[in-house]
């Protein structure tokens, strides 16, 4: 009986092991979504515009973001402009393109630690609210699922910030395409006088009609409730119930602020941004958790070759609150005809968005065919999938790139280079696998001493094979 009730309880202990390390199933992604052929380098496809900006819409059901279980969008906020409070049912991934502003991120149950002084009290224009953070060029802004934010401009320039929803985050309960559920204004009035020559066809998933975005169709969620109801909540009067539902609002998502926006926040120098500290987690609560971290400076370069380029990697260990919604991002900036070593993603997919010049690439996949090998063009974006081997090279102007993971400590193996796969394996291996002597196999381990990223050689002419 002891023994029956050890064997038990050791097989019991092994199917648990066997369980905590079985691939990572993204919520809602199809069998056989990532039998990708053929790859394209897109550009956005709808645009819907508003009083102070618009937002950009890549075509989500393009074959390779269903791969990935992503969608991307991008936003151009005007100087004074208000992208106005709403929450998601995904996570969030900001890459600051262009501008700067600042914005609030709304947690439950976390206090309202920004106050007006007591001088502002006394002339009766106090306030008090959740944190406010800034933000500039460069930073990669991280906003767990169904938090509200909004996002204000005070800059001078506008702001282009390139978003990636991970819709298949296990997060995400809803269903497999993201839903954004506008807090204030009437969206659906001022996008409807955006029109719009493209027709695509749409999933039964929850998007109103055919060619409309999940930001189009939509009035504020009090614009579902009873009046009375808001009255009585609020403790308001009838007029302002009326304001919160926003029924003649015309100014669509993105507003303009007239004078500015009055909130009360800290100046830009007593923040420095960037406070780099042990950052381990223990010392967070998620109320002041850091959400923001800025990836334009190569002196934090993870890989750094002067005459190839640099990258920076954002994952958990550098910003704890990544574990939790699950990403991270790459920012890599390439020098004129400077290559990447070929590399393949052990555990993630990749979404890469040029920032800057271009870039070629080429994309394998298992059955050893290029699905992707053209150049990639600045602001157009490029879906890698999981283990689909890569390589990039930059063009005459050089390229520059935010990739954005879906997983919090995504791994590469490369496959040329000092710290490659190939240099891992012992040199008989390698010229057996290869039919190759052994000096031209230590030749291919050793020629190559650079680790991720390689200068120029004149033996490789980076254009594509059709060109």
């Amino acid at each position: 009986m002891a023994k029956t009730l050890s064997l038990s309880l050791s097989l019991l202990l092994l199917c648990n092991v066997c369980f905590a390390y079985q691939p990572f199933m993204r919520q809602g992604q199809q069998q056989n979504m990532c039998q990708i052929q053929r790859i394209n380098a897109l550009n956005p496809n709808e645009r819907v515009q508003a009083e102070a900006g618009w937002t950009e819409f890549f075509d989500s059901s393009d074959q390779q973001f269903m791969c990935a279980g992503v969608e991307v969008i991008r936003h151009h906020i005007q100087p004074q402009g208000l992208l106005l409070p709403s929450y998601i049912n995904t996570p969030l991934m900001v890459y600051i393109l262009q501008g700067k502003g600042y914005q609030g991120v709304m947690l439950p149950g976390c206090p309202e630690t920004f106050q007006s002084s007591q001088q502002q009290i006394e002339q009766g224009s106090s306030d008090r609210h959740q944190k406010i953070r800034h933000f500039r060029q460069g930073d990669v802004i991280v906003i767990p699922t169904g938090a509200a934010h909004w996002m204000y401009n005070d800059g001078q320039e506008e702001i282009i910030a390139v978003v990636l929803l991970d819709s298949t985050n296990p997060a995400n309960q809803l269903d497999q395409f993201h839903r954004r559920f506008f807090l204030a204004g009437n969206p659906n009035e001022g996008e409807q006088q955006q029109q719009r020559g493209m027709q695509r066809q749409q999933k039964t998933w929850g998007r109103t009609q055919k060619g409309q975005s999940p930001e189009e169709g939509s009035a504020n969620i009090f614009r579902g409730f009873d009046l009375q109801i808001l009255r009585e909540v609020f403790n308001v009067d009838q007029e302002t119930a009326q304001k919160l539902q926003s029924p003649n609002d015309q100014r669509g998502h993105i507003v303009r602020v007239e004078g500015g926006l009055q909130v009360v926040k800290p100046p830009i120098h007593s923040e420095q941004y960037e406070q780099q500290g042990p950052w381990n987690g223990l010392e967070e609560t998620v109320c002041s958790a850091k959400i923001t971290s800025n990836v334009n400076d190569a002196e934090r370069a993870d890989f750094f070759n002067p005459q190839a380029g640099w990258t920076t990697h954002l994952n958990s260990f550098k910003l704890p609150i990544l574990e939790m919604v699950q990403l991270s991002a790459e920012r890599g900036v390439l020098n004129r005809n400077a290559i990447v070593s070929p590399y393949w993603i052990m555990n993630a997919h990749s979404i890469l968005y040029v920032t800057r010049g271009n870039m070629r690439m080429q994309i394998v996949n298992n059955e050893g065919q290029a699905v992707f090998d053209d150049i990639v063009q600045e602001h157009q974006v490029v879906v890698i999938p999981q283990n689909f081997a890569v390589a990039k090279q930059a063009q005459e102007q050089g390229c520059q790139w935010i990739a954005f993971r879906t997983n919090d400590n995504a791994m590469i193996n490369t496959l040329a280079g000092h710290t490659s796969i190939i240099q891992a394996m012992p040199l008989h291996v390698v010229a057996n696998a290869f039919q190759m002597s052994p000096q031209e196999a230590w030749g291919l381990k050793n020629n190559r001493q650079e680790t991720v990223m390689f200068s120029p050689s004149t033996r490789y002419s980076g254009r594509p094979r059709h060109a």
